[in-house]
Formats: C-alpha cells, sequence, structure tokens
C-alpha cells in the first residue's frame, strides 16, 4: 500500500467508525477530529510507542492564551507522560502541512502541561469536569515524572517530525510530530521497528569489534559483538518496550533471582558482567559495518531492531542504573548475537523472527511458556476461530495470536480487489480479537474490571497467570461450545464499548469494563450466550439495560474518586466495592437474553 493509498484507508477508517458509532440510537455526531485523534493513539499504543492512551478534549483560552488536549497516556508505574493533540484536515489527497501550524499546537498543548505542573487549572475546575482529574494527577504527580512527550497527530505531511525539546518546571518535554508519513511507515508491512536505530559510533564513541559472517547459503547475515552497557541502556530508554519481541515477558522486578543476581552483579563486579551473562540475541533490518580505531570490522549502527532473547537482561541494566545511579556501566559488556535479515517475503520474515524468538530462548531460564503466543489456549483459540464459522455459515471471527496476523492474511489472500472485497466482508475488521482484546473481555466478564483498567498488557499478564495451574498446566480446556461462548461475550463486550462511546466524553474504557462486569454480577447466570452467538448480537432491551447501567457506573466512579483521575482511582479493586456497593437499579423486564 502506497502513502496515497494508505491516506485513503485512513480518512475511510475515520468515516467507519464515525459510522458504527452513529449506529447507536440516540448517539451524537462524533468529531472526525476526535475519531482520528483515537485511531492513531491506539495504533501508537498497540506498537508500544504510548501507555494505554486516554481520549480526553479539552479547548480553552485563559486570557491570551490558548490550551488544546486530545488525549493522554499515562505509564504503569506513573513515571512517564504523553499528552497528544489533534491538526486533522480530512484531505483525501497527500497535503502538506507548515512547521509553524504543527508547533503552535505543540506548544499550546504544551501550555495546558504547564498550568497543570503549576496546579493553575486544576484549581479553576469543579471535581466533576472530566479533565479535573488529568490536572490534578499532573500537578501532583510532576515531580516524579522521568520522561514527558508532546505529540502532534495530523492526517497531513509534516516536514519537521519534532521541535527543540522544552522545559517546563525543571522537566524537559520532547515535541513530537506523528504525522501520515510517519503513520504509514509504522502501518506499512506490519514493521513498525522502522524507527528504531542506534548509532554506536554516536554512542559509544566508535563501531562495535565483531566478528561478521555473510549468510551465502541463508537468508540472513549474522555478526557477534559485545554491546557497552550504557548504549543498551540509552537503547532501552530511547525506545522501552519497543525495542523487546512482543512474545517475550515484560520485565518483572527485580526481586526475581535472575534479575536480582544482574543487579547484583552491575553493583559489585560490572566487569564480570560478560563473564557470567549469557548475552542478548537482536535481529534487524539493516546493519552497517565501518572500521573500529584499530582498524577491524566493526558495526557502526543498526536499524530496525527487535530483542527477540535477553530482554530481561536489557530491562535490568536499564532499571537497576535507575535505582542506583552509582552503576558504572562504563565497566559493563553484554555479548550480543545479531542477526541481520534478508527477506523479500513479510510473512516468512516474521515467521523467522518467531523461530529464532523461540529457540533462541529454549536454552536458558526463559521457557516457552512465558511466550503467550504459543502457549496451548492461544492456538486453540486460533484453531477454532479458523474452523468454527458463524451462524451463517459464511462468515467467521478472526483470533490474531501474532500481532499483524489479520492484515498479513488480508494481504496473502486478498490477491484480487473481489477476493479482498469479500474477505473484508466475511472476516470483517470488527470481528479481529486480539490476544489482549480477549484478556479484556473475559477478565471484564470474571468481574475484574479494576484489572481490565491496569492496561492492555498488566490485565494480559494476569489473564494469562489465570490460565495455569501451579505445575504449569492449562486449566481451561476449550471446544466449540466453549469457544462460542467466548465470542458471546466479547459480543456483549464490543456493544458495551460502542454504547459508552457517545455517553461520556471521557474514560469510556473504565466506563465499559466497569459495566460489563456489572452485567455480568447482576445478570450473567441468566444470560443466554448461546442466543448471542446465535444473533450475533444484542436485543434492543439489554442495550437499553447497558445503558441504564453504564450512567449509575459512571456516577460512581466520579463520586467515588474523591477527586483522584478516574482511570487511576479504576484500577483499584476498592473501586469495584463502590460501584458494588453503589446505586445499581434492578434488571429491566423484558430482556429475551434472559433464561
Amino acid at each position: 500500500m502506497e502513502l496515497s493509498e494508505f491516506l485513503l484507508q485512513t480518512r475511510a477508517d475515520v468515516k467507519e467508525e464515525i459510522a458504527d458509532r452513529m449506529s447507536v440510537p440516540g448517539g451524537e455526531y462524533p468529531y472526525e477530529e476526535t475519531v482520528f485523534t483515537e485511531i492513531v493513539m491506539d495504533h501508537m499504543a498497540n506498537i508500544g510507542m504510548a501507555f494505554e492512551p486516554e481520549p480526553c478534549h479539552y479547548e480553552r483560552t485563559i486570557g491570551n492564551a490558548r490550551l488544546r488536549l486530545g488525549g493522554y497516556a499515562v505509564s504503569e508505574d506513573a513515571d512517564q507522560l504523553d499528552l497528544f493533540v489533534s491538526l486533522y484536515g480530512g484531505v483525501e489527497t497527500l497535503t502538506p502541512i507548515a512547521d509553524r501550524e504543527t508547533k503552535t499546537a505543540a506548544e499550546q498543548c504544551l501550555r495546558f502541561l504547564k498550568r497543570c505542573a503549576e496546579g493553575r487549572l486544576a484549581s479553576t475546575m469543579d471535581r466533576s469536569d472530566d479533565v479535573y482529574g488529568v490536572a490534578h494527577t499532573i500537578h501532583e504527580s510532576y515531580s516524579s515524572l522521568d520522561q514527558i512527550r508532546i505529540y502532534v497527530v495530523t492526517d497531513r505531511q509534516a516536514k519537521a517530525k519534532n521541535f527543540r525539546a522544552r522545559e517546563v518546571q525543571g522537566k524537559t518535554v520532547k515535541l513530537e510530530v506523528m504525522d501520515i508519513e510517519r503513520l504509514w511507515r509504522h502501518w506499512s508491512e506490519g514493521k513498525p521497528r522502522d524507527e528504531l536505530m542506534v548509532d554506536f559510533q554516536a554512542v559509544s564513541g566508535s563501531a562495535l569489534p565483531c566478528v561478521y559472517v555473510q549468510g551465502e547459503m541463508a537468508d540472513y547475515n549474522y555478526a557477534l559483538t559485545a554491546i557497552p552497557g550504557e548504549a543498551l541502556r540509552f537503547m532501552y530508554e530511547k525506545y522501552g518496550a519497543r525495542l523487546l519481541e512482543a512474545n517475550v515477558r515484560s520485565f518483572l522486578s527485580a526481586t526475581g533471582k535472575v534479575n536480582r543476581g544482574i543487579r547484583d552483579t552491575l553493583r559489585t563486579s560490572p566487569e564480570r558482567f560478560m563473564a557470567y551473562n549469557n548475552g542478548i540475541v537482536l535481529v534487524v533490518d539493516e546493519m552497517h559495518l565501518a572500521r573500529t580505531t584499530d582498524g577491524s570490522p566493526g558495526i557502526a549502527w543498526l536499524k530496525g531492531m527487535q530483542i527477540v532473547n535477553g530482554g530481561q537482561t536489557t530491562a535490568s541494566i536499564y532499571f537497576s542504573k535507575k535505582k542506583t545511579p552509582e552503576i558504572d556501566l562504563g565497566r559493563v559488556r553484554i555479548p550480543a548475537k545479531i542477526i541481520r535479515l534478508r527477506m523479500d517475503d513479510p510473512v516468512r520474515e516474521e515467521g523467522l523472527i518467531s523461530d529464532i524468538s523461540t529457540y533462541a530462548n529454549s536454552q536458558n531460564s526463559v521457557r516457552l511458556s512465558d511466550f503467550s503466543a504459543n502457549k496451548p489456549f492461544h492456538i486453540d483459540v486460533e484453531r477454532l476461530s479458523l474452523t468454527v464459522y458463524c451462524p451463517d455459515g459464511v462468515g467467521r471471527w478472526f483470533y490474531e495470536r501474532a500481532a499483524g496476523s489479520y492484515k498479513t492474511m488480508l494481504a496473502r489472500e486478498g490477491t484480487t480487489p473481489a477476493k479482498l472485497k469479500k474477505l473484508k466482508f466475511d472476516i470483517p475488521f470488527s470481528r479481529k480479537i486480539t490476544k489482549t482484546d480477549l484478556a479484556k473481555f473475559l477478565n471484564a466478564w470474571d468481574c475484574s474490571p479494576h484489572l481490565v483498567s491496569l492496561g492492555a498488557q498488566k490485565n494480559f499478564e494476569r489473564f494469562m497467570n489465570e490460565l495455569t495451574d501451579a505445575g504449569g498446566q492449562q486449566t481451561q480446556v476449550l471446544d466449540v461450545a466453549a469457544y462460542k461462548q467466548m465470542i458471546a461475550k466479547a459480543i456483549v463486550f464490543k456493544a458495551t464499548q460502542k454504547l459508552v462511546r457517545p455517553m461520556f466524553s471521557a474514560f469510556q474504557a473504565n466506563v465499559a469494563a466497569y459495566t460489563v462486569s456489572v452485567l455480568s454480577k447482576k445478570i450473567g447466570g441468566r444470560l443466554d450466550l448461546e442466543r448471542i452467538w446465535q444473533e450475533q448480537a444484542i436485543s434492543e432491551r439489554l442495550r437499553e439495560q447497558i445503558q441504564v447501567w453504564a450512567r449509575e457506573v459512571n456516577d460512581t466512579l466520579h463520586a467515588s474518586a474523591n477527586g483522584r483521575m478516574i482511570s487511576e482511582w479504576a484500577k483499584k479493586a476498592e473501586c469495584w466495592d463502590a460501584v458494588l456497593a453503589g446505586h445499581l437499579s434492578p434488571p429491566l423486564a423484558g430482556i429475551p437474553e434472559l433464561r
């Protein structure tokens, strides 16, 4: 897909989302700019560029200063903050946007941040204001923030993708532009690694000495080297979770046996790290060779990096240095195996990456069970999604066990416009479910909305933990009946999301999760999931019930938050207790799905 086609597809996605939301009776017409912002934020979260963004529209003139906000994202540890502001033109041909326009939008969002940090914005707001929680949280947590970024998102082409960083209250604020071209680079061929680059000559002072093997009989080239500890720390600081292979565990903590050992070695014997550690494995799209200071072969820079083995080592080095600044990473070297991919077929390439990741990690303490996509549960769900058809005998749901597989399927099988159109009709995007989606649907149904509110990754970890017993064996047996029930729960959750979006201006994700949990708690045992599977939809009366409980849930969330940001309060188990203790009206009469 070329850039011009991608622009038209993005425009179509916005229109389709608006039409989908307008299908809910009584819903207000959503602003195209708001929908575009949400689509971009969701994509950035999916590829690891942002942390669970929340849409939050704010536009106000205070004095002579214009303040704007389109959304925000706070990291799980509340030490990183992203703010978003949108410039949506609704264009259908590639159109440039002046740097002064994107810069002005960034400055308007910067003013919002500054007033929040100083506490001046929250002091002028009523606690019931949806933006109050954001402003209050920024003010309260500002001193502990390690990274602050402002993104200007636009469907036009910007010349400058970033501006000079600013300082607010002693904190550096990065200003970046996510324009249509940058978005296209992320979406194209499903390879979001393209911006992950490190120049060792700039970071470490020279190319890294290496042993290089030209892959004359293979579809990859190969190099062995040792990466300086400070360079690896820099890479993780800049790219975070984007650097790590998606199927590997996120960093657990420094208290685990292996990670504790890494931390202790860095503190007491940093020069022995290379002798003690097995090292890391990276796959890269590009590797540029140069000469080291002594004239031997070396690696100058890497692009399109992905660490497929050694994520724990990488994160441990970063967090150990962050928590113990006196650690001397200048004396640390990490063994590294670098594989430069040389494939033209993206499907085969992703398969090779998966195999490298699997086999590299099967030889050390990271077990195969740590690779979520390869767990039997996900393999079973995928198998059932490929073989169980909807009641019409034509359509199917799509379980995206591996990131990007839905798009790969369309590219592989939709070889003509007619075939592609039929595929999208039989297996529409609205029937695609990712691993984190399923974890969200099922945990909400299991009355754990506070876990869902933790965010996609943390909720997924908790979900995976519940799938196995103490011996690591899968506790849930999946068959056709169980699969149909899962999809019915997905239908309920998706319908709730669609109903909640136009009802509230912010925190729709939290309201939706809590509403589904209330529904499950109140009538889940009597709800005919088989009927929902057969209808592939819920009744109008059940929709009315969801709207009633959604309003009551929203009221309780705001009343019980006591000034805290709703999205943070919703992560607490006490919040679920508060919702259950709040006003919840009895079920409506005449819901046809009730037995």
